[in-house]
């Protein structure tokens, strides 16, 4: 089984762009980077997910830009970019630009998309899941051939985040792809999701334990913290909505943190 036990352990908040004035989630992105996440996500969706469906809300990658100057020391990335929005070669390019005004903090998180009404409301075409995951196996080669080709490069090998937990497409593009998974679930969906990212890997010729495993948690840390590790999880991101972003829980697992990494 996969060991975390090489790594230091992170958390990261996914401040969600939903219900709230711009000014109080760039607060909220500061009081996060105050209070010690290693890494602050947004979301790449163009209305809300939960809440009043036609809501406040604000696009993903005009605030990272935003974040990449207002912030200093956390990565910040999209948990996860929708690779139906973008041409993979512009995408590259934005995630290049952006590492350069962050200092090289960027993670480039990157999904195949699901949420039907952006598609319909912006005019993107929906289609099938299994037809976003070929899209997205298609465009990951693209975006890393163009990031190759960028004048200047990105001040580092940016690190590729791919989110979702299909065993047959999404784990594979994993194993070939990612230097970061994530995923979500109770500890034993996570189990699963593991040992067929593994095989996967050893299907690839890949060292498993070159991915990060990331995981999006709720609850007490000291009881899913210690089972999440065993599985060699060891990014751990909680998430907050507006209007009022309530950073109680990200403090919890800071502490937390703090605690396992001595």
């Amino acid at each position: 089984m996969t060991s975390a036990s090489n790594r230091r352990l992170r958390v990261g908040l996914q401040l969600q762009p939903q219900h709230a004035d711009y000014d109080t989630i760039r607060r909220t992105a500061s009081a996060a980077e105050d209070i010690g996440a290693d890494i602050i996500f947004n979301w790449d969706h163009f209305y809300p997910l939960y809440g009043d469906p036609d809501g406040l809300h604000f696009e993903c990658w005009t605030m990272l830009g935003a974040w990449a100057e207002s912030t200093s020391r956390v990565e910040i990335g999209a948990l996860v970019t929708c690779n139906s929005y973008r041409n993979p070669e512009l995408l590259a390019d934005m995630a290049r630009t952006v590492d350069h005004i962050s200092g090289g903090r960027l993670i480039l998180g990157i999904g195949s998309g699901w949420f039907e009404k952006d598609y319909d409301e912006y005019g993107y075409e929906f289609g099938t899941a299994g037809g976003r995951l070929d899209n997205l196996a298609e465009s990951l080669p693209r975006i890393e051939s163009r990031l190759g080709k960028l004048n200047p490069a990105p001040t580092r090998k940016i690190p590729v985040l791919i989110g979702g937990g299909g065993e047959k497409k999404t784990l594979k593009l994993v194993a070939k792809h990612a230097d970061i998974w994530h995923g979500f679930g109770d500890p034993e969906v996570v189990e699963r999701k593991v040992k067929i990212l593994d095989q996967h890997c050893a299907d690839l010729g890949r060292d498993p334990s070159e991915i990060e495993r990331s995981c999006g948690v709720q609850g007490d840390p000291d009881e899913l913290g210690p089972k999440l590790v065993e599985l060699g999880v060891s990014t751990f991101t909680v998430g907050v909505g507006g209007p009022d972003y309530d950073l109680t829980a990200l403090k919890n697992w800071v502490a937390w943190r703090d605690k396992q990494n001595g």
